[in-house]
């Protein structure tokens, strides 16, 4: 048989190492080569078995100090070579729950000997709804109402579930333990499981008579109102918690919490980011030229915003304090930005044409009026000399 390896060169720590330490390292080598996750790979189990031999052995006081004294020694008389043990350490009977469970929890079956029913008060579960909104109802806020269906504590068992007259017992599956113990044969030898007792569901007591309002769940449903506060500034996708409006809790503990999602509506004109709205206005080609006042729609109703002479398609302009409130300060808002965009005229009468034609003559991109006339009167003449030909060309084919 091979030397064994040093348990501490195993886990790949100092002699020194503290619990914490020797926990860590054994936690990651049992990730990386326990046999589930390398099915069938015998190399990863012989380490995987290898390292929980040098973890067991270092994680308990007593065995830590016979092996710093003896070595591989002090476990090679009485101790190894059982049916289920390996490279000299007997795991035969053993509670491994006690190693693996403090480790990984249930994925070893669970750990811990002293697991017991939880018979303590426990907050009931969560409920879920959604309400729908518009754009100005989510900045500026609302009240809606929902109806749900809700359960409430049976007003003829008083929530034991049980008949009127008799009570819950004790379960005879797990004897009020709210769990079962039961071992199996592994790699290691016997291992000992821990699961909830599936016939009381943990509770650690079952129902033999079961009450005719409630069937034995404690519980009666009813369909209620709710009102629904929903705060100035919510988002689209963000809920609103409402306390003690959920599933009843167990045992005397407190009702769940109903979590309202809320689902804003698209708005035509104006796009959200974060506190700051965002939106489009169009202005006049005259407007952009000149200057002067022009409406602009805001969430808070039109306000009036004076353009700058010369002012370009696509300029951006900002209102200051007129975006989407914070929902920790209702009075502190984001602002909106708006994009001027130059309308291009169309189906122009006669007078707008002649007056942009002016207007373009006058900015040196065109002939000026006068100019385009006198072309014209020359034009004239020229065709009426051309037609003057024509027709004596025409008189001498006659004759």
């Amino acid at each position: 048989m091979a030397d064994k390896r040093d348990y501490y060169e195993v886990l790949g720590v100092d002699k020194n190492a503290d619990d914490a330490t020797l926990k860590k390292a054994y936690r990651k080598l049992a990730k990386k080569y326990h046999p589930d996750v390398n099915p069938g790979d015998k190399e990863a189990e012989a380490k995987f078995k290898e390292a929980t031999e040098a973890y067991s052995v270092l994680s308990d006081a007593d065995k830590r100090r016979q092996y710093d004294q003896f070595g591989h020694a002090a476990f090679e008389n009485g101790g190894g070579g059982g049916a289920g043990g390996f490279g000299g350490f007997d795991f035969n009977g053993a509670d491994m729950g006690d190693i693996f469970g403090d480790i990984f929890g249930d994925l070893f079956g669970g750990g811990g000997r002293n697991r017991r029913a939880n018979n303590g008060p426990m907050k009931g579960a969560n409920l879920r709804a959604r309400v729908n909104i518009t754009f100005e109802e989510a900045v500026f806020g609302c009240e809606k109402e929902l109806e749900i269906v809700l359960k409430d504590e049976c007003t003829t068992c008083h929530g034991t579930g049980a008949k009127p007259g008799t009570s819950p017992v004790t379960c005879p599956k797990c004897k009020g333990q709210g769990q079962i113990v039961y071992t199996q044969q592994s790699m290691f030898g016997m291992v000992r499981n821990v699961q909830t007792c599936p016939d009381c569901n943990g509770t650690g007591k079952v129902i033999k008579d079961k009450c005719n309002a409630c069937h034995g769940t404690g519980y009666t449903s009813s369909r209620k109102k709710i009102q629904v506060s929903v705060p100035a500034g919510i988002d689209n996708g963000q809920c609103i918690r409402i306390r003690e409006k959920g599933e009843p809790g167990t045992n005397g503990g407190p009702r769940g919490d109903l979590l309202v999602e809320v689902n804003v509506a698209r708005h035509p004109i104006f796009q959200r980011q974060d506190m700051n709205i965002f939106s489009t206005a169009p202005i006049t080609f005259a407007q952009a030229a000149l200057g002067g006042e022009m409406r602009i729609n805001t969430v808070d109703g039109e306000v009036a915003y004076e353009v700058k002479p010369g002012t370009q398609t696509d300029t951006r302009i900002r209102l200051k304090g007129k975006g989407v409130p914070s929902l920790r300060n209702k009075n502190v808002r984001g602002d909106h930005y708006v994009t001027l965009v130059v309308q291009t005229p169309t189906n122009l009468n006669e007078e707008a044409k002649k007056a942009l034609e002016a207007f373009d003559a006058a900015c040196g991109n065109r002939p000026a009026a006068d100019s385009t006339a006198e072309t014209s009167e020359k034009s004239e003449k020229t065709e009426k000399k051309k037609k003057g030909f024509r027709e004596k060309v025409k008189e001498i084919f006659e004759e």
